[in-house]
């Protein structure tokens, strides 16, 4: 019968002790094979996840909008992002997203709503969907934005609830995750 030393049981115990942590301390990455030239185009946001106030108070009147992604020579995206107010008039709104050391994760900063932002690109299917995952920090408080794109307004009922689920395990509340109306 083999023994067992009590150095290679420590060390067991010591790799699942750190695996466990590792796993509640998890960072949100982005795609591993992300390419920033397969954004470029147009986009539909079509999904909308946070828990964020402002949200719970405005989630009833939020329409489907459009976004235009620009891929900058430094690696980042120009993200320009259209859509109609409930009262008729347009919205819109322009976010320069500088790149990081680690291809899909940006970072940029809105003067609109005052807060950093540090976006990630969790998956991508560039001639179907994207999903974005945001930490916004404002006045050193956090909250997670995931929103849903697509290349049309309408997608799969698969990549919906991969976008419901993504948005549940971030602990984002069932109620504040809702698929946008479509605007006339």
């Amino acid at each position: 019968m083999a023994t067992i030393s009590a150095t290679t049981t420590l060390g067991v115990w010591g790799f699942i002790l750190l695996t466990l942590v590792s796993i509640g301390n998890s960072e949100i990455l982005p795609q591993a094979d992300f390419n920033v030239q397969g954004m470029s185009g147009n986009w539909y946001l079509i999904g909308f996840a946070t828990n964020a106030p402002w949200f719970v108070a405005r989630k009833k009147i939020m329409k489907m909008g459009t976004v235009q992604m620009t891929p900058t020579p430094s690696g980042g995206l120009t993200i320009d992002h259209s859509s109609v107010n409930a009262d008729g008039s347009s919205f819109k709104i322009t976010h320069d997203a500088k790149p990081s050391s680690l291809p899909g994760k940006f970072t940029f900063r809105s003067e609109r709503t005052e807060g950093d932002n540090d976006m990630r690109v969790v998956q991508v299917n560039y001639d179907d969907f994207a999903l974005i995952h945001t930490i916004k920090t404002k006045a050193g408080i956090n909250t997670i934005l995931n929103k849903l794109y697509g290349r049309t307004p309408d997608l799969s009922s698969d990549v919906l609830q991969k976008f419901r689920s993504f948005s549940l395990e971030c602990d984002i509340l069932p109620d504040n995750i809702i698929i946008l109306p479509k605007n006339d």
